[in-house]
């Protein structure tokens, strides 16, 4: 199925908060600095910090997750993928640094030993749930396939309170994506949904 439609308006709407808020938290569409680097550090669980690695940032927005992982004090090549290229611009102009690369092609992106992708997956805009459903499982298989030993995406969940739910955003049944992500990707998933946001995180170990 051809999601071009779907990107494209995706690429419009982050071009248009990186425009308005500059790179800041509002700026890739979260509430506060807070909230996103709480949702860093969820995500982050998927990763080995013993040893030096590299790692995928899908949907990387300015590049804000590269200063988590600076904090972390272990060597890393990092490489940053956006549809959006007013995102990379702000990303490259603060994130210069000889282990950060952006890119906006898919196929830029290499193999590496993590990838994560945060956020992008809540806003369907004009798109039914199904349509975005069938985009998330596909863009799914590609964190799984760009991952050497594991992989961890974020999403807005079903048990969001009904009343409060926006009709442009997508919210998750996170029993489907554990259920998936065990049976088609790895025996090692976690799903995290003990933290305070309106939303859970699913990590994938690729253990051999």
């Amino acid at each position: 199925m051809n999601f071009e439609h779907i990107t494209e308006r995706v690429d419009q709407y982050y071009s248009d908060k990186i425009m308005t808020h500059g790179a800041t938290a509002r700026g890739v569409d979260w509430n506060s600095l807070e909230s996103q680097n709480l949702r860093f550090e969820k995500l982050l669980q998927v990763c080995n910090f013993q040893t030096p690695y590299s790692i995928n940032d899908y949907g990387c927005g300015y590049g804000a997750l590269v200063d988590s992982l600076r904090i972390k004090g272990i060597p890393f090549g990092y490489r940053g993928f956006d549809l959006s290229q007013a995102m990379l611009t702000q990303a490259r102009g603060l994130y210069p640094g000889l282990e950060c690369d952006f890119t906006h092609e898919e196929s830029g992106l290499r193999i590496a030993d993590y990838t994560v992708a945060s956020g992008i997956f809540n806003v369907k805009l004009q798109a039914s749930d199904e349509e975005w459903k069938e985009y998330m499982a596909a863009t799914v298989d590609k964190l799984a396939n760009f991952s050497a030993k594991g992989f961890a995406f974020n999403v807005l969940t079903l048990y969001s309170d009904a009343e409060r739910r926006r009709p442009d955003l997508y919210y998750a049944d996170p029993l489907y994506w554990f259920d998936t992500c065990k049976r088609k990707y790895s025996r090692y998933v976690s799903l995290l949904h003990d933290y305070p946001l309106y939303e859970f995180t699913i990590l994938v170990q690729k253990v051999p």
